[in-house]
């Protein structure tokens, strides 16, 4: 005899069922908005809420903007091999974004957004929508969010350093230590001590003491 909450489960999926029949009749854009509200309602009752991939949006692409921060650049090859990827195993992986007014700031990703905007037969497939997630809650100050981009970019090993020294910079006049930088950007300290060499500017010495390699 199946157990009251085995009866409640398999109400709940025909329910579910018919919600989706509902969907299917909307009209497009109405139907992207009550898919996209149904999986926030979802995700605030998921045992997985704090992960940012358990809620995957569709939202226009046009809303979707850069930052001026990442210092990850792609060559063409890789951009050809990244379009023929969403072309032929579609979109696997979301844009991570924050969000600022109505507008989705991209965190990691803008090269996916790129191919969403400039490859014709992708955007056609996509019809003009790019899917994102969120970053988590508390985690939406500037220097988390750069920190984040470049924990992204050093994990998949591809990462450029051409304006890592000015974000080294940025986030020490943003009030954090040598350590925190380290720490949060997956370095280590002499990582950290080479790009700050790297700008040069003397305020970012002014409490590091000498290496012993100058005794």
């Amino acid at each position: 005899m199946p157990t009251l909450f085995a009866t409640l489960k398999t109400e709940v999926i025909e329910r579910g069922r018919f919600l989706a029949e509902e969907i299917d009749g909307l009209p497009f854009e109405d139907k992207i908005e009550a898919l996209n509200a149904i999986r926030a309602m979802l995700h605030e009752v998921s045992p997985f809420r704090d992960e940012p991939v358990d809620c995957v949006t569709w939202v226009p692409s046009e809303t979707v903007e850069g930052n001026d921060y990442n210092p990850n650049a792609v060559a063409p090859p890789e951009m050809r091999l990244l379009e023929l990827s969403i072309k032929e195993d579609g979109y696997t992986q979301p844009v991570v974004t924050h969000v600022e007014e109505d507008i989705y700031r991209v965190v990691d990703g803008f090269h996916r957004t790129r191919i969403a905007r400039e490859s014709p037969a992708v955007k056609k497939r996509i019809l003009g929508y790019l899917p994102v997630v969120t970053i988590r809650a508390g985690r939406e100050d500037i220097k988390d969010r750069m920190a984040a981009t470049i924990r992204h970019n050093r994990a998949r090993g591809v990462h450029g350093v051409r304006r890592m020294a000015d974000i080294v910079a940025e986030l020490y006049g943003l009030g954090w230590t040598d350590s925190e930088i380290a720490k949060e950007l997956g370095m280590d300290a002499d990582e950290v001590l080479r790009f700050k060499q790297t700008k040069g500017l003397p305020e970012l010495f002014k409490n590091q003491p000498y290496s012993k390699a100058w005794e």
